[in-house]
């Protein structure tokens, strides 16, 4: 049987990786896996062994971020002056400016899409499992996907582009 710290600290790495894709801040991220992992083990005894920990610790750091995004938003945009552009640095490469475009892309999404995307695509979960995480229908997430999906299409150009079509 494995242990509940041990099986804990195996979902570490995804939590922290999900958290940062969310927040887009290490230190705001290593916050919110903290107080996840706080959290799950001050609250051990709720956790039913019926199935695997990942999805209860995922749920637990999707309300954490959701709380905080809510206070934060009461208190007011907080800009951070390390996190703006140096204006003396050179463009970077092609391939880096788009991946910033996409990373501006996901951070514009509303959050129900962006925690969607990022459960499915950076975390790689089946849909039933993320649905299940954000407890919402199968359905609402995957029209959330979709919505998410062409927003990011849109916001990068790519569905403006002309698409080669097969002949038959």
């Amino acid at each position: 049987m494995v242990d509940f710290l041990d099986e804990l600290e195996a979902c570490v790495p995804a939590l922290r990786r999900y958290a940062r894709a969310l927040t887009r801040n290490i230190d705001h991220a290593d916050d919110l896996v903290q107080d996840c992992l706080e959290r799950a083990i001050s609250r051990r005894g709720l956790f039913r062994p019926s199935g695997p920990m990942r999805p209860w610790l995922f749920t637990i750091l999707v309300n954490l971020h959701r709380n905080a995004r809510r206070t934060a938003q009461r208190r007011g945009k907080h800009l951070d002056a390390d996190s703006l552009p140096d204006l003396g640095t050179p463009a970077p490469q092609h391939s880096h400016l788009a991946l910033a475009e996409l990373s501006r892309a996901i951070d514009d999404l509303p959050l129900e899409q962006k925690e969607t995307l990022l459960l499915v695509t950076l975390e790689g979960m089946a849909y039933a499992e993320a649905a299940g995480i954000l407890d919402i229908p199968l359905g609402t997430l995957m029209s959330r996907l979709g919505r998410a999906r062409a927003s990011l299409r849109q916001s990068t150009g790519e569905d403006q582009q002309p698409h080669l079509r097969s002949v038959k």
